[in-house]
């Protein structure tokens, strides 16, 4: 039985922001923690978070996009959420002693322009959440 803190990282649709917090964490502090993410929908990986992330020294091309399984859900000790929708649409938590945390990101996916444009706003995210993980995995906050 695993008995480290359980982070489930949630988002619309596990596709990039999910993906790179499930990844700094589990390079950052996999000793500490076991790490899922999931989305309200499962979109695929985006290869440019792919990308990015490999960019950083972390490899996250062998992710899967999944769905929240409810069980993972209530089993977390922190669901957190980054982006509005997943937080204002997340499944009701049935066990009060889960800690419910919103990081917002904005959404790399939606970035438009010419792709180094794009590749910016990635890069920039990626860069926010890693700091936001080395926070948590520090602070435990």
């Amino acid at each position: 039985m695993n008995n480290k803190p359980l982070v489930y990282f949630l988002c619309t649709g596990n596709s990039c922001r999910s993906q790179m917090a499930d990844g700094f964490l589990n390079e950052l502090g996999g000793d500490k923690f076991e790490v899922k993410s999931a989305g309200l929908e499962a979109h695929g990986l985006n290869p440019r978070a792919v990308q990015v992330m490999k960019e950083a020294g972390v490899d996250i091309s062998g992710n899967t996009s999944d769905v929240i399984d409810p069980e993972i859900l209530n089993r977390a000790t922190y669901v957190i959420t980054l982006c509005g929708h997943a937080d204002e649409h997340c499944p009701v938590i049935m066990n009060p002693n889960v800690i419910k945390w919103h990081w917002g990101f904005d959404d790399p996916a939606k970035a438009t322009g010419t792709e180094e444009e794009i590749m910016t706003q990635f890069r920039n995210v990626r860069d926010a959440i890693k700091s936001r993980i080395e926070t948590f995995v520090q602070q435990g906050e």
